[in-house]
């Protein structure tokens, strides 16, 4: 079966492509479907949309008249704006006119972007131009190598083809303004311009009240001759007298100013020559390094205090490729030494993730959502520890912490970087955690013991029960599982003190979760997490060699009330309640950001109960704990009929395929007007409160893939696929950008539930603790072919009529034992990266 054909955007559709580009933790640039780069990151903070003076050209000797700027059309909003960057003049000269850029300058007619991930590209082409160009971007992406995915670079490489029938000669040229990595808002001073054996680079000094001001710049381009000396003068000089070189080929080489400014920038100038029906390759090599930050978060800090503790670079966020390379020089020289190994093993990875038989929006669902570990949402600390914002703001990050209930969506990081994740177990049930078992959901950065001051999160508590289960399940590292045990047992004693204190196996008492409010009363959401979570907690104690039945017994009583008394007209509801035995009353609880009782409130509160629930309506989040449950092969807790009798009713009353009559109060923008959409929650039966919970009437993408994939998990595959479907075709490119499936914020954690969506199709599953393969296609094709993600191991798996293969390309997997499609076949191999293993099933005999 050949590969799914995932989009290309053009025209209208690439206007608002912008792909990241750099290291997990370390976010700098953006590809565009101009085939140009933006800014999006500067000093670890967002710079969303800054169109960064950095371009390429070709031109060809004794022709000005073919000179170009390597990149498609201007999208539309860059026409009038320098996107929203701060350069972008308002003045009495004129709005927005973003004077001294490259947008004016000639560029190519049509352009093509296709991604592969991590690989991305642009087909250019001209009108009566001689030439044919496709750049191709990437960064280093491995799952299993967290190191080498987070470097600070990334590489850019130009196939110039020359369809005629006579060699030409041609000069490729390259040109970045200084003020690429220049701080936001800082002024030029302590800036240099350098000659390096391979390039140039740009410096940024300190200074004592800014000291994340620092940094490095590193462009690299083999054989070429640079020109470090650009025009220095006012207005447009600059820009003027470097369009005039380019188009006369004026390739020189210049030594920086000695004297006086330093100028705007920097060339690099490589002539060519193409063969008659050739092409050529040309790669430039970026690299980056900003060792400080003014990022710092934490509980009940005055912002003034942070200000001044910022000035010291211990006290704020520091990344982790600065504790390894001591300068831009030294992350440039590790990408140059092993660009030829991390360009293959990006590849492998791309190949194996494509190679799978999915459907076509199932692997643009995944695909597209896996560049948010590229972007200013994702750091990594000085120490390697994740961190993470929720999503990415203009010029800052949305909602700090790695919130817990909404990266608890997240599924992609457990599988392609577990050291990572696990990193985030050990900061939830470490730092995060006081000695009562209470977690602030929000962790501090750097990463630290914080203030315990406001609740503990139901959804994200509970739910890092289930992952330090599938994460033990992905690593087989029993050792680390038992040194966290004590934590994760004091954090579920926690949470059963604090909302289930009678042990009924019901949250009874008020529980925060990811809508930013308590729920009063039991519910599908957040009990079903219970539930699971309390599974995932027998299985452990079983593991480190405790007594489970405590847990299992009140699993029993969760999983019960949950198929019970919360199981009406076809769906898992909740009960309301006006007051709790032990909260007591909802009026009179000290008021927060997210709640609180006007005397209109009041009235409500008397009439209906505590504001903010759900009572009788059809949540598409109503069974997540069932697909926590799944998802990490730990297998639901509640009864499989009326899960998917609960997921029909999503897809049935939830699914919108046009929403122009939908009323949405709330925040329209995620889907709006002749779009569709998933509701978070709808009420087909009446009984919709006056003022349900704050997002009711919203779409997410990461509760649509959550659903999706559950769908699919429990036999529901087309409604499940439709589902896909409809979120993706909200992104084509023509509204927004096709890789930023935003919710609070650009790039949203939350959108990696999307991942799940591989193992919902495939039944793929592999665990390192049972050293056991799991396999149960959606689909009775035979041969069937899936992505293989274990631990930082990835490659395929093919299951044929009478057999099964694994082909790794990296790491190793021990397979003592395959699960097809619930049938168990020893097998008692090890599959190792180059080394194919095959298994007759039926004879239960192996080949190699």
């Amino acid at each position: 079966m050949p590969a799914p054909a995932l989009p290309v955007y053009r025209g209208e559709t690439a206007e608002h492509v912008s792909w990241p580009l750099g290291g997990v933790g370390a976010p700098l640039l953006a590809f565009t479907g101009a085939g140009g780069l933006d800014r999006i990151a500067n000093r670890h903070k967002p710079d969303i949309r800054n169109a960064a003076y950095t371009f390429a050209a070709l031109s060809v000797p004794g022709r000005p008249d073919l000179a170009r700027v390597l990149e498609g059309p201007l999208p539309l909003y860059k026409s009038w704006t320098n996107g929203l960057s701060v350069r972008g003049h308002m003045s009495s000269c004129g709005f927005g006119h973003a004077g001294g850029n490259h947008h004016g300058l000639p560029r190519l007619d049509e352009a093509a972007f296709s991604a592969r991930f991590p690989m991305a590209e642009v087909a250019l082409r001209g009108e009566d131009w001689p030439f044919e160009v496709t750049v191709e971007a990437w960064s280093p992406f491995i799952p299993g190598d967290a190191d080498a995915s987070g470097l600070p670079v990334a590489a850019l490489t130009w196939r110039i083809r020359n369809p005629g029938a006579k060699r030409r000669a041609a000069i490729f040229s390259y040109h970045c303004r200084r003020e690429m990595l220049r701080e936001r808002g800082a002024k030029p001073d302590g800036e240099s311009i350098r000659r390096t054996a391979h390039g140039v680079a740009f410096s940024y000094a300190a200074t004592p009240e800014r000291p994340w001001a620092a940094g490095g710049l590193s462009v690299e381009l083999d054989g070429a001759l640079a020109d470090c000396a650009w025009f220095r003068g006012g207005w447009f000089d600059a820009n003027t007298d470097l369009w005039q070189a380019i188009q006369a080929g004026r390739a020189q080489e210049r030594k920086p100013h000695q004297s006086g400014d330093a100028g705007d920038g920097a060339s690099l100038w490589l002539p060519i020559d193409i063969p008659a029906r050739g092409e050529v390759a040309v790669t430039v090599r970026l690299a980056w390094h900003e060792p400080a930050s003014e990022i710092r978060h934490g509980q009940n800090e005055r912002s003034e205090d942070v200000a001044a503790k910022v000035r010291e670079p211990a006290n704020a966020y520091r990344p982790h490729y600065a504790a390894r390379f001591p300068d831009v020089d030294a992350v440039a020289a590790e990408f140059r030494c092993r660009h030829d190994e991390l360009r293959r093993r990006t590849r492998a990875f791309a190949d194996a993730l494509h190679a799978a038989d999915l459907p076509a929006e199932a692997l643009e669902a995944v695909a597209a959502n896996l560049p948010i570990l590229r972007s200013p949402t994702v750091l990594r600390q000085h120490d390697g520890r994740m961190w993470a914002w929720e999503g990415s703001g203009e010029q800052d990050g949305s909602c700090h912490g790695s919130c817990t209930h909404v990266w608890g969506y997240a599924q992609a990081v457990a599988h392609l970087f577990p050291e990572l994740e696990r990193s985030l177990r050990e900061t939830e049930f470490g730092d995060s955690q006081d000695e009562r078992g209470h977690q602030n959901f929000r962790a501090a950065i750097p990463i630290r013991v914080n203030d315990h001051g406001f609740h503990a999160a139901a959804d994200g508590q509970l739910g890092g029960i289930v992952k330090a289960w599938r994460e033990w399940q992905i690593s087989g590292d029993t050792d680390w599982l038992r040194r966290l045990w004590p934590r994760i047992r004091s954090s579920l004693d926690y949470c059963i003190g604090a909302w289930d204190p009678d042990r009924t196996g019901a949250l009874v008492e008020p529980h925060h979760n990811t809508y930013d409010i308590e729920f009063w009363g039991p519910d599908g959401m957040c009990g079903s997490i219970y539930a699971a979570a309390l599974k995932a907690a027998a299985a452990m104690a079983a593991a480190v060699g405790e007594d489970p039945a405590p847990w299992r017994e009140l699993a029993a009583k969760a999983a019960a009330h949950l198929d019970g008394e919360l199981f009406r007209r076809g769906r898992y509801i909740q009960h309301v309640m006006r007051a709790t035995p032990r909260t007591g009353d909802p009026s009179k609880q000290k008021a927060s950001w997210t709640v609180n009782y006007s005397p209109e409130a009041l009235k409500l509160l008397e009439a209906e109960g505590p504001k903010y629930q759900y009572g009788d309506g059809v949540l598409s989040d109503g069974v997540i704990g069932a697909w926590m449950a799944e998802v990490s092969g730990l297998g639901s807790p509640l009864a499989p009929a009326k899960v998917k009798s609960h997921l029909a009713q999503v897809h049935r009353h939830n699914l919108k395929r046009d929403l122009r009559r939908h009323a949405n109060p709330q925040r329209p923008t995620y889907a709006i007007g002749d779009e569709g959409g998933l509701l978070l929650c709808s009420w087909p039966d009446g009984g919709k409160p006056s003022l349900p919970f704050v997002y009711s009437d919203e779409v997410w993408t990461g509760i649509e893939y959550q659903v999706a994939s559950h769908c699919i998990m429990a036999g529901l595959v087309d409604e499940g696929l439709e589902i896909v479907r409809v979120a993706r075709s909200r992104y084509d490119g023509r509204r927004r950008n096709p890789f930023d499936e935003y919710e609070c914020g650009h790039w949203y954690a939350r959108a990696l539930a999307s991942w799940a969506l591989l193992p919902a199709l495939s039944g793929v599953r592999y665990s390192a603790a049972d050293r056991t393969l799991w396999i149960a296609p959606k689909t009775a094709k035979r041969p069937y072919r899936a992505y293989l993600g274990s631990g930082g191991s990835f490659g395929t798996v093919t299951l044929g009529k009478a057999s099964i293969e694994v082909e790794l390309a990296s790491g190793a997997l021990a397979l003592d034992l395959v699960v097809i499609d619930g049938r168990t076949v020893h097998w008692g191999v090890r599959a190792e990266a180059g080394k194919r293993v095959s298994l007759d099933i039926g004879k239960g005999r192996v080949r190699r």
